[in-house]
């Protein structure tokens, strides 16, 4: 039996060993929206972020988009544009000046549109190259997620908080490098 390399329900906590066509899936989503953003007049910046994006990194099969706005004039013209896109728009769900998105039933891409610069785009940028840089710290995040992962199963806000002081702490650590340069 052949499964769908992307695909999970609300509320599920499932996690798949890392797949190779992630990555390749990101690039053909990115290349399926970019003409019917730019032909709304929208243009972003985007980023594959999320455990998809590093490899070794089990994961919950959902891609996640970083979408970067550099004028915040364009936001309402963007979220039209998205929605065009197949996009269901689900507003800042808690998180002030970021508006989230979600594509596929059962869904497959997570898109996060943000300002470029803002403290949402800057922790899931260094979060992400943090683990990519850092094997061991990639590693124990695997295990933490494995862990939560069979503790929570039908509990998505459970896992979420279970990563929650690792995730600052990784975020810590790349602001204080980020510092000493």
């Amino acid at each position: 039996m052949i499964r769908e390399p992307l695909g999970l329900e609300s509320g599920v906590v499932y996690l798949r060993p890392f797949d190779e066509a992630w990555a390749e899936l990101y690039r053909a989503e990115i290349d399926r929206i970019e003409p019917i953003l730019s032909g709304n007049g929208v243009r972003l910046e985007f980023h594959h972020t999320g455990s998809t994006s590093i490899s070794a990194m089990p994961a919950k099969p959902i891609i996640d988009i970083l979408a970067g706005l550099s004028g915040a004039g364009d936001r309402q013209k963007a979220i039209d544009a998205l929605q065009l896109a197949g996009y269901v728009h689900r507003g800042e769900q808690g998180i002030e000046g970021r508006d989230f998105f979600r594509r596929g039933d059962p869904r497959k891409y997570h898109l996060h549109l943000t300002d470029i610069g803002s403290a949402f785009w800057n922790d899931h940028l260094a979060f992400r190259d943090f683990l990519r840089a850092d094997p061991e710290t990639a590693a124990a995040y695997a295990l933490l997620k494995l862990e939560l992962a069979a503790r929570y199963p039908r509990d998505r806000p459970s896992y979420i908080e279970g990563k929650t002081s690792f995730v600052e702490s990784v975020l810590e650590r790349a602001r204080r490098e980020a510092e000493e340069g």
